[in-house]
């Protein structure tokens, strides 16, 4: 691993980021009569009006880098192009899911379309999707007719067919009304009380969650692919960059290094430093999922008893928390990576400073990037990042 990460000067100005110079051997991204798959010929989805879509995908989910931009950039991007594949289809077979036997050859051919053009091979496992995330699951509405019957999709269309990429994380605009349709697709699938109401405490979750695919295929099927993919690609961030997506290890060593009031500066910091190199090679984060880990890992110090900032005392900065050894953020923000033959594979980094982690309170709930009364030490802005 130590190999694929490239040294990142932590002083000057942000410097353009090649993590990986693919060797012409590995330049996959024109298939050629070597590389054309064989596909099932059973599918119905028009992969072929999606080349274009099809090639960002193959190239953010390139073979070496799938794992380690699976969160942020892979696994979105992946999914968004499943979803926009299902929701053009709809427009001739009038259906917002595939039986669970098309499902299968669909998302087979799809892997090996995205293989044959570099991507990795196991994307199913690394995104943890399957032929069932391809079908209506358990949301009681598949078809078009139904779905416009039930759903108000002019309002729908109104609050999603644009998105405010900055605002809508925290205004949850188009959020809401996803989730509005979602509950009215549901409701199909119950029947009357004996007072002729359905209650919305009637409705699970699992099946809410599963009609607001259906939900997006649909819009998907309004709005031009482009279009589709930043809508997508915005909503999917919003979810991703509310978490630490970092598994974080007992942290007892720590504890150790850092007990007694931090007596020995010197063996609480080389603790921690090491503590962080095990989490930079993990994943890479955006800007605000190395904000939430600085505080996950911050409370979960808290209760060993480690009241002192040690983020301070020992320089830990949030790109510490981002795979390589100088550290890379990404936007919080949608981003692709994109290929050339000359440079290879590059992505955007955000990389405006060494920003210092910030220490949580020990009264206080960890601070909301939506919260604008909150002063969040200079976070990165959304669009700072430099290729």
């Amino acid at each position: 691993m130590d190999n694929l990460l490239p040294e990142i000067s932590p002083t000057g100005n942000p410097q353009p980021l090649y993590p990986l110079l693919a060797p012409s051997p590995l330049s996959p991204f024109t298939i050629t009569n070597n590389t054309t798959p064989k596909l099932s010929g059973l599918c119905t989805l028009d992969f072929d009006a999606m080349d274009t879509m099809m090639s960002v995908t193959a190239i953010d989910c390139f073979t070496v880098f799938a794992p380690f931009l699976a969160n942020v950039v892979c696994c979105p991007q992946f999914e968004a192009t499943l979803v926009i594949l299902i929701g053009q289809s709809s427009k001739v077979t009038k259906k917002l899911s595939l039986n669970s036997t098309l499902a299968k050859h669909c998302l087979s051919d799809f892997d090996k379309i995205l293989m044959g053009q570099g991507a990795n091979n196991s994307l199913q496992q690394i995104c943890s999707v399957g032929p069932s995330n391809l079908t209506e699951a358990s949301c009681p509405v598949k078809d078009v007719e139904g779905f416009e019957k039930m759903v108000n999709s002019s309002k729908l269309l109104s609050k999603c067919g644009k998105i405010d990429l900055v605002n809508e994380c925290c205004q949850q605009v188009c959020q809401n009304a996803i989730s509005e349709a979602a509950k009215d697709l549901a409701s199909a699938s119950y029947q009357l009380d004996a007072m002729g109401l359905r209650r919305p405490s009637d409705i699970s979750t699992r099946v809410v969650n599963d009609c607001k695919s259906i939900v997006l295929r649909w819009l998907a099927s309004k709005l031009e692919p482009i279009r589709a993919k930043e809508v997508l690609r915005g909503l999917a961030n919003c979810n991703l960059n509310k978490v630490c997506p970092l598994v974080l290890p007992n942290v007892r060593p720590v504890a150790r290094g850092c007990g007694d009031g931090i007596s020995n500066r010197s063996s609480c910091c080389s603790a921690m430093e090491s503590y962080v190199s095990h989490l930079q090679r993990q994943s890479f984060l955006t800007n605000l999922q190395a904000l939430n880990c600085a505080a996950s890992l911050g409370k979960r110090l808290q209760k060993e008893n480690i009241t002192n900032n040690v983020y301070n005392l020992c320089h830990i900065t949030l790109q510490d928390f981002s795979l390589q050894e100088s550290g890379c953020l990404l936007p919080s923000l949608p981003s692709d990576a994109t290929f050339d033959h000359s440079s290879g594979v590059s992505f955007l980094c955000d990389l405006n400073d060494h920003i210092p982690a910030p220490w949580p309170s020990m009264s206080h709930a960890p601070a909301s990037s939506c919260n604008r009364t909150v002063k969040i030490p200079a976070l990165p802005a959304a669009a700072s990042g430099q290729r």
